[in-house]
């Protein structure tokens, strides 16, 4: 009967001596070889110290650690995604993309959720000094302002808020009772908004009873009035400029505006009219817009015949419409950026080409809902994904990292040196061939590895094995060495203590 110990050493054996494998063509001793250890589903192990990158990943997609040189990345999918950089101290953190993220650096830490809540801390070039702010929108904000200090406000019921969307500063109470809001010197108060409302500035003064009467002005640069808002509106604007604009709506009926350098005319608005812009020597005419419409200018040509046709040409562009939304063909053209994009159907199919001229450097997107994601990078590497449910309309980086590795059934990545990589079923089937060094695996059926002066042949993680490295063979059966080499002790002691002897 064999004994424990011996148990121990066959278990050994499985587990520690033969689940790890060089990776191909890198047989011998030297300090760059690689190392795979797989177990599907429960483990998959590869480093390339040769490459200063290593990735461990369990139970398929769900939990990644992988590094590359400075860089780190940790992830439990779908809930958070890392990513480190070592070197530059920066980290960038998706919780349950695109829930929440966090982004912290030597300058500034930022967190959020949904845009919503954002927490910031800057910190500045003195010594321990910061500036922080809080925002739950719109219920809370806090903050503070390099000209005003710091403010805080919490609505509805009081705020003050420094240069922040858009404005100077907004002041409220009990909103939206009182608010005032200051804009380069120009003071605008409401009482019950939008119903009520003054404007004070230097030269500036203006009211509005909304919807029934408004008017404002400011000397030498605008005057604006309504009457029953949106029907009558007229305003004069840009009297402090070269081109002074009066504008006349009487909405939906009529709308005009003339200037120096623009004439408009629409009836109906915005289905029927002209617009004429001398300053761009441009001209267009509207008939039911945007179904029919021209546009005949030095810098633009348009012909819009929608759904069934439409065509526009710019200086550097092309925008091409057939069967709308059937078809779409997009194209960039200038000295040091080229783009063209196809589309069937918008999102059901999109191929997307980018170059760079100068450099020569190119990369491409094409995706086919939901079968394929296609790419081609800048540093000419290829990869194929099966299938890709979201690709061809949400090209973000987070679902690449948090949610694609999911329904990633079929990957590959190659180039055009000749090394490629596939996977299918996260690892259950996988192949990987660089330069002459080949390797695949079905697990647990089959493993093969070659290389130079090497080759590795395992069935069912080693318990029938052959290998030859450097002339030198070695075959086992459950595990166990069945043609020890010559001069290794160890191995022929094991043997004898197995066989009885």
């Amino acid at each position: 009967m064999i004994g424990s110990r011996y148990i121990t050493v066959i278990l050994v054996s499985i587990f520690f001596m033969n689940l790890p494998a060089r990776a191909a063509g890198q047989g011998g001793g030297s300090s760059d070889q690689g190392t795979i250890v797989t177990f599907w589903p429960l483990v998959d192990y590869r480093e390339s110290p040769r490459e200063k990158f290593g990735n461990l990943s369990v139970l398929g997609p769900l939990f990644k650690f992988q590094w590359r040189k400075e860089e780190r990345d940790v992830a439990v999918r779908p809930l958070f995604y890392t990513r480190a950089n070592t070197r530059e101290r920066t980290t960038v953190s998706e919780y349950l993309y695109p829930l929440s993220s966090a982004d912290t650096s030597p300058q500034a830490s930022l967190f959020q959720v949904l845009q919503l809540y954002q927490n910031n801390t800057y910190r500045k070039d003195e010594e321990g000094k910061q500036e922080k702010g809080t925002m739950l929108f719109p219920f809370y904000i806090s903050g503070t302002s390099r000209n005003y200090g710091p403010y805080t406000s919490v609505f509805p019921f009081y705020g003050d808020i420094y240069e922040r969307f858009w404005r100077d500063e907004y002041h409220y109470v009990l909103f939206p009772l009182y608010g005032r809001t200051v804009k380069k010197g120009t003071t605008s108060t409401n009482y019950l908004y939008p119903f009520f409302a003054t404007t004070r500035g230097e030269k500036e003064s203006g009211f509005q009873f909304w919807p029934l009467y408004g008017q404002s002005a400011k000397e030498g640069v605008y005057r604006k009035r309504f009457v029953v808002w949106p029907f009558y509106m007229e305003e004069q604007t840009g009297l402090d400029t070269g081109n002074p604009t009066n504008r006349l709506y009487l909405l939906p009926w009529y709308a005009a505006a003339d200037s120096p350098a623009n004439t408009s005319r629409y009836f109906f608005w915005p289905f029927f009219g002209y617009r004429s812009d001398r300053e761009g020597r441009q001209e267009e005419r509207d008939y039911f817009w945007p179904f029919v419409c021209t546009i005949r200018g030095e810098n633009r040509y348009l012909d819009s015949f929608l759904p069934l046709y439409s065509i526009e040409r710019r200086k550097e562009s092309r925008r091409e419409w057939i069967v709308w939304p059937l078809y779409l063909n997009e194209q960039l053209d200038s000295a040091l950026f080229r783009q063209e994009r196809d589309r069937v159907l918008y999102f059901l199919y999109s191929d997307n080409r980018e170059t760079w001229p100068k450099d020569g450097t190119e990369q491409r997107r094409t995706a086919l809902w939901p079968l394929f994601l296609f790419n081609l990078d800048t540093r000419g590497i290829k990869s194929l994904a099966v299938p890709a449910p979201v690709e061809s309309f949400l090209n973000r980086e987070g679902i690449e990292r948090s949610w694609a590795p999911f329904w990633r059934l079929y990957q590959q990545r190659w180039n055009d040196r000749g090394d490629s990589a596939v996977s299918f079923l996260w690892n259950l089937y996988w192949h990987e061939t660089r330069g002459d060094d080949l390797a695949f695996e079905l697990f647990p059926a089959l493993q093969y590895r070659e290389g130079k002066n090497m080759r590795d042949v395992s069935l069912f993680k080693g318990l029938i094995r052959y290998r030859n490295d450097d002339g030198m063979t070695r075959v086992h059966f459950f595990w166990i060495p069945f043609s020890p080499p010559p001069g290794n002790p160890a191995t022929e002691t094991v043997m004898k203590r197995v066989g009885g002897e």
